[in-house]
């Protein structure tokens, strides 16, 4: 299959429902205690809501993501979302916690319609333009996740939390139709069996040393970010800054930045400029982490600490991304397979970090791991680029 160029609208249509998808993961999360007054559970029994979630979401990265290199997508992103509809319409209308618990985690599995939409999205687009198009999309999906969560507070505070769950399914049904109508026909980029298909993700990552470099890029920055993020909770809900968890919540939208220069970074990369925008990223993060350490007693530094910190490993994200599906057509979804499931692992990692610093050293401690880890970044990435690393346009045999 030649590659095509993508209009605006396509493009635009595939980051909303890549942001739409992945915010499935979050609607949950402001509203525990209200889904739990209203079973008749503790804070802490709701809490598994999200563990739940999170669990079935990496099941059907493992599952369902690698069938976008085997089955026509055309078919199979609108058959997701219609199952994540039917799993969004369950948790809408459980009567029971037991029930909702079942259902979530369904919509955990069957939410991975983003993430197959990511590398579609990279098959699609003109090489020339690869990284601005992969940009866009990751952006929505980044934008995706930081207003899920205030929607979801917004809505289930005037109508319950029962309604954002009945409107996402609503939703999730018209995108499927409108993707449906929208995907060109596309034949299949492999015909290896299920199993095969599965055993492949980890062939490809023995094979290719650009894999192997890329995704230990994109797991100490997902380790670096979600630490960061975790940590930063614990700071200021602490004197001196004593927030509300919503005052807090409304950091997270400072992250809004990063989504606009994930789109920004794709754009470096179609000029060629993908490895010194890489170490300019790493070395941008160095430098948030510094500054951050200095923020323990200022709003003001510890907002500029966030700011650059979302910008540089968002745009980090792009590259490393697009890095990857340059090294294969055939095996972009498995690829994709291989990115998210390292990060999700280096991010729980990275969550667990955070409490154990925080306990044996404060923030100190947290920004100190930080510029460790942001230093590995840049040791990583200036080895790499001495090897004969893939640049985008290549593709591995």
């Amino acid at each position: 299959m030649q590659p095509v160029r993508l209009s605006r609208a396509l493009t635009l249509l595939f980051a909303i429902t890549a942001g739409f998808a992945v915010g499935n993961l979050y609607w949950a999360q402001p509203l525990l205690e209200l889904i739990g007054s209203d079973l008749g559970v503790s804070s802490g029994a709701a809490g598994w809501l999200l563990t739940v979630t999170q669990a079935g979401y990496a099941l059907g990265i493992l599952l369902l993501v690698p069938l976008g290199d085997l089955l026509n997508r055309r078919r199979l992103v609108p058959v997701i979302l219609l199952c994540s509809a039917a799993a969004l319409a369950l948790c809408a209308l459980a009567p029971t916690y037991g029930t909702l618990l079942a259902a979530i985690g369904l919509l955990g599995l069957t939410t991975v319609s983003g993430q197959i939409i990511v590398p579609l999205a990279g098959d699609l687009a003109d090489p020339a333009e690869r990284g601005r198009v992969v940009g866009t999309v990751v952006s929505g999906v980044l934008t995706g996740i930081l207003v899920s969560r205030t929607i979801s507070g917004l809505v289930a505070g005037a109508a319950g939390w029962r309604v954002i769950y009945a409107a996402a399914a609503v939703a999730a049904v018209v995108f499927a139709v409108l993707l449906y109508r929208a995907i060109p026909a596309l034949p299949a980029k492999t015909t290896v069996r299920y199993p095969a298909l599965l055993a492949s993700v980890a062939t490809i990552i023995a094979r290719e040393r650009t894999v192997r470099w890329s995704l230990v890029l994109g797991a100490i920055q997902f380790a670096t970010f979600t630490m960061f993020w975790t940590a930063l909770t614990f700071l200021l809900s602490a004197p001196p800054f004593s927030y509300d968890v919503d005052v807090i919540g409304l950091f997270g939208l400072i992250g809004l930045a990063g989504a606009i220069a994930a789109q920004r970074a794709g754009g470096l990369l179609d000029r060629g400029w993908a490895m010194p925008a890489t170490g300019a990223g790493w070395a941008l993060a160095l430098a948030s982490f510094a500054l951050a350490g200095f923020a323990e007693q200022s709003v003001a530094l510890l907002i500029a600490g966030i700011l650059l910190l979302d910008v540089a490993i968002q745009s980090l994200n792009i590259l490393n991304q697009t890095r990857l599906f340059a090294v294969s057509h055939a095996a972009r979804s498995r690829l994709n397979t291989a990115m998210v499931t390292a990060n999700f692992i280096a991010g729980a990692i990275g969550s667990a970090a955070a409490g154990i610093l925080w306990s044996a050293g404060g923030w100190a401690a947290v920004t100190t791991a930080g510029i460790v880890l942001t230093v590995a970044g840049l040791i990583m990435w200036a080895a790499g680029r001495r090897g004969p690393l893939l640049v985008p346009g290549q593709v591995a045999s």
